[in-house]
């Protein structure tokens, strides 16, 4: 066997070391050896040594510019040192020597989704299936891509179709459970679901995959939330990849000096995490911290960006870095607190933390829930959210804020109120409403919300038009329940003040569970609405609870999803004590704390110092 030869098999076999040392061996006795310079790179490649595969891949294609394998593996290696532009030319050079290179086709979709161009990602991941109808991963990034532009049943038979091609693919899977959802294609999703949980209890094959966030609005345990949060950590390899040792401890006589403090989002754009921390950052103390945004989202240019880039003293864009290179930027900038603001949402980075770039790493807000590993040491909280009994439940050490943990801006516009009529509303009858989305609407509350309809004649049930396959579906919902189509009236997606303005015409706004209302019910209460909960036993479930207590307003909680039924009843039966309510919800909305920007800072600021302080003590 020659040296050439040797490299294949030890490369096939994992050996990626002696790999590397056969191809030198064959390229030094034939230096024009393109294969062996291709091969050399995709080992070097494999164990991450990106530079010099990039320099091996280059010589391959320099000795055989036709070699079209080659041109794909170099714009493989450089979209993994973040170089899209040359890595989408290296894809266009392998597709213009073979057009039919299916995973020329899928890798230039990726690369295009990371550019944000959508329209051409789709096309590439397009041809890659039809080319290879068997191509899983490429059917599974074309529904990922669809969905993001909303185009929710093409992305639902994209996902389907790659479920099919791996019946046990937990993040396939996942995403078909997530749609329907969305869509409101109830008949379908029990048995699914109830797969996935089954699955994330057992720990079997399907778990592996199963993105944590799907667990959140499943009727799920913070046990199972947090066995799904580990089961994916470690599918994802999230666990901190330097040596914490190396690392400088803070001395004692650090504790009282000005912390740099580091948030993380790809939601620094109109976005709800957006719309609760502007006035937060704005009242950030620069005397003695000193703030950095870092952004990974999209381009934008939005007013609600330049707010928060106005807001800190630095604003840094590593959209177009890797997450090894973006954490390098964060440890250089000296962060001394990394906060996350996305967990493991949509179009989270959480890898960029799995490099350890602050001694102190904490999440807030985006992600309701454990992220399941050591990566994040705090997590940020109150003491309904995630009450003390309720520890186990989290990796994460609980850092508790003294009233709630959301954030809220004082300086949110409320628009005109429009009359009923403009806002497609009847002349009379009691509104009923729930501005969620409409994966939020489990069947169980569905069925209590037309339980209501029938016995409060002429009422109306007031919900986000979200997309229009599930206005159709819960409309037929609605009928199989005896309830005309009509009394579910769907309010179209508007500018932030308009929507608030218009919120004041509902009478009661009833909350969802197991997946609370969280920034569309602060949004109802700014607006002097009533929102009616029902706790749960998991973060998600508690949020609403958690600003209702924080306005003084617990005879809005509810402990049974019969009491909670009950008090929608009594509310919309007897107005003089709804109207009392709004009055009370108005004047509390002035006084609370959970409009109250400037105090919340102060306390979260209070959080930051208590985490270095003992940071300080103990050292790293």
């Amino acid at each position: 066997m020659n040296h050439y030869e040797s490299g294949n098999a030890c490369y096939e076999q994992g050996r990626m070391d002696e790999a590397i040392a056969e191809y030198r061996e064959a390229i030094r006795l034939t230096p024009d050896y393109a294969e062996a310079h291709n091969n050399l790179g995709a080992a070097l490649q494999a164990l991450r040594r990106t530079d010099e595969s990039v320099a091996a891949y280059r010589e391959a294609v320099r000795l055989k510019p036709d070699y079209a394998t080659a041109w794909n593996n170099l714009g493989s290696a450089l979209q993994q040192q973040g170089n899209l532009s040359n890595a989408i030319d290296a894809y266009h050079r392998a597709l213009s020597l073979d057009p039919n290179y299916a995973l020329a086709h899928y890798n230039l979709g990726n690369a295009l989704r990371e550019q944000h161009r959508a329209p051409e990602a789709i096309d590439a991941f397009r041809a890659a299936v039809r080319l290879k109808p068997d191509f899983s991963e490429a059917h599974s990034n074309l529904g990922a891509i669809l969905h993001h532009q909303e185009r929710l049943e093409e992305s639902l038979a994209s996902y389907e179709a790659a479920l099919r091609l791996r019946p046990n693919w937990g993040s396939a899977a996942a995403q078909v459970v997530h749609l329907l959802r969305q869509l409101c294609r109830w008949d379908e999703l029990e048995p699914r679901a109830a797969a996935l949980r089954e699955a994330v209890v057992t720990d079997s094959s399907l778990a592996k995959g199963i993105p944590p966030f799907s667990m959140l609005a499943a009727d799920t345990t913070p046990a199972e939330q947090l066995s799904c949060a580990r089961q994916w950590a470690s599918y994802k390899n999230l666990r901190a990849l330097d040596d914490r040792r190396t690392r400088r401890a803070p001395s004692p006589d650090e504790a009282a000096r000005a912390l740099r403090i580091g948030y993380l989002s790809a939601d620094f754009r109109p976005h709800a995490t957006a719309y609760l921390i502007a006035g937060m950052l704005e009242s950030h103390d620069r005397g003695t911290f000193h703030i950095t945004a870092y952004d990974y989202g999209p381009p934008d240019a939005s007013p609600m960006r330049e707010r928060l880039r106005s807001a800190v003293p630095s604003f840094v864009e590593i959209d177009h870095l890797t997450d090894r290179a973006a954490a390098e930027r964060i440890r250089d900038d000296g962060i001394d607190i990394l906060v996350d603001l996305k967990g493991y949402t949509q179009h989270a980075r959480t890898a960029i933390l799995a490099y350890r770039p602050a001694p102190i790493q904490a999440q807030f807000l985006g992600y309701p829930g454990t992220m399941g590993t050591r990566i994040v040491d705090y997590l940020i909280a109150d003491r309904f959210v995630v009450p003390e009994s309720h520890f186990a439940h989290y990796v994460e050490r609980v850092v508790h804020l003294p009233d709630c943990y959301q954030p809220n801006d004082p300086k949110r516009a409320i628009g005109v109120t429009p009359s009923r009529h403009e806002a497609g509303l009847p002349d009379t009858g009691f509104v009923f409403c729930s501005f969620n989305e409409t994966w939020k609407i489990a069947p169980v509350m569905f069925d209590l919300w037309m339980r209501l309809l029938r016995a409060v004649p002429e009422s109306v049930l007031w919900l986000l038009a979200s997309n229009r396959s599930a206005a159709a579906n819960l409309q037929r919902e609605a009928e199989g329940r005896g309830v005309v189509a009509e009394r579910l009236i769907f309010a179209p997606r508007v500018a932030l003040p308009d929507h608030l303005g218009r919120i004041a015409l509902a009478d009661l706004v009833l909350d969802t569970l197991p997946y609370n209302a969280h920034t569309t019910a602060s949004d109802a209460l700014w607006s002097g609405v009533p929102v009616l909960t029902c706790p749960g036993e998991t973060f998600a479930s508690r949020v609403a609870g958690s600003l209702l207590t924080t306005m003084g307003l617990t005879e809005l909680i509810s402990t049974s999803l019969g009491e909670y039924e009950q008090k929608a009843l009594e509310l919309a039966t007897y107005l003089e004590r709804l109207a009392a309510l709004k009055e009370k919800v108005r004047e509390s909305r002035r006084t609370s704390p959970l409009f109250d920007a400037q105090r919340f800072t102060r306390n979260l600021e209070a959080a930051f110092q208590s985490m270095w302080r003992e940071l300080c003590r103990r050292g790293l």
